[in-house]
């Protein structure tokens, strides 16, 4: 008898959970901390005064990044408990409306109706809310909630992505700190969009591209406040 060839797979769908914090937290860092150094640095050309910016933006950042992110994603997991607390009750109390409601959503697939009626069934009696919460909620064991993981995620990238422009302000020479930190920042960008297009399984030309050019933007639009501020004071 002929066997059946198996093979692994490996889903990068699997990674959303990391995936969105981690270039979020990285981007941010590198952007945020950059245009901070930048903008004082064109205020007023203190390596020191760039350094304490650079610093305290990077704690602060860091800090808000991880706040931020568990805030926000524990709304998510709130919303999807609250969803399937409420799944769970109409499962309970009508057991068969649920029951055609779920059929109903594979004949809107494209499959026929009795055969959709023993699908939803089955399911049901082996895990009525797991066939409703990932049929009809898109609630499912990749796409949950995960705040905790979000929040580390998001601070210890950040602050990785922070530590890219403060090192340039360190070793730069003063005189050519601003366009160091500007050309290194757009090259961190570049880099960081690559690999996070590459792990989201898409085009590393287009992932490093818009990165690169919003963080342009923002170290443009910082300089040129840091310059009409400095030039204020």
């Amino acid at each position: 008898m002929t066997r059946l060839k198996t093979h692994d797979e490996s889903h990068l769908a699997t990674r959303i959970g990391w995936l969105r914090a981690a270039v979020l937290g990285a981007n941010d860092g590198i952007i945020s901390t950059s245009s901070l150094i930048v903008g004082v640095a064109a205020a007023t050309p203190d390596r020191a005064a760039m350094l304490v910016a650079g610093v305290a933006g990077l704690a602060a950042g860091a800090m808000s990044m991880a706040a931020g992110e568990y805030v926000s994603v524990s709304s998510q997991a709130d919303t999807e408990k609250a969803d399937l607390a409420r799944e769970t009750r109409e499962l309970k109390e009508q057991p068969e409306f649920e029951l055609n409601e779920l059929a109903d959503i594979y004949v809107a697939r494209g499959v026929e109706k009795p055969v959709a009626l023993e699908v939803a069934k089955q399911l049901m009696a082996k895990d009525a809310l797991g066939a409703h919460a990932r049929e009809e909620l898109g609630i499912t064991e990749i796409t949950t909630a995960q705040p905790v993981l979000a929040a580390v995620t998001s601070a210890i990238t950040f602050a990785a992505g922070a530590a890219a422009p403060l090192l340039l302000t360190i070793f730069a020479p003063l005189s050519v700190v601003v366009p160091v930190i500007s050309g290194g920042t757009l090259f961190f960008l570049a880099i960081l969009g690559a690999l996070g297009a590459h792990a989201g399984g898409a085009g590393l030309l287009k992932g490093a591209v818009r990165v690169t050019f919003w963080g342009a933007v923002a170290m443009a639009a910082t300089a040129l406040i840091g310059k009409l501020v400095g030039h204020a004071v």
